[in-house]
């Protein structure tokens, strides 16, 4: 079964702020794989981002987190970044910091 992708303004604000048009196209590539089996691809999250997936991309250094419905055979990718941990940039922290105001 096929999924159709779907970006959220944010996730698709986050893709264009990066530079690299050879990193976008990575994550691009690795995006348009979401749409067979993306239970499958990825891990799950936990915590405050349960019921979110994460998949790394070019490489360790990139994620990108995404909800998969079911239903609506659609996965919704809700942000593209780079992992720093312990930074206010990375990207769990930022999702984590969408999520509480409402905007994941």
């Amino acid at each position: 079964m096929s999924y159709k992708i779907v970006l959220t303004e944010k996730a698709k604000k986050m893709l264009a702020a990066i530079s690299d048009r050879r990193v976008r196209e990575k994550i691009a590539y690795r995006i348009d794989g979401l749409s067979q089996d993306p239970d499958k691809q990825g891990k799950a999250l936990t915590g405050d981002l349960a019921g979110y997936r994460s998949i790394r991309a070019v490489g360790q250094r990139y994620r990108i987190l995404y909800r998969v419905e079911r239903k609506e055979v659609v996965v919704i990718i809700v942000a593209v970044g780079i992992r720093k941990q312990g930074s206010r940039s990375d990207l769990y922290h930022l999702a984590k910091k969408l999520l509480r105001l409402k905007l994941l």
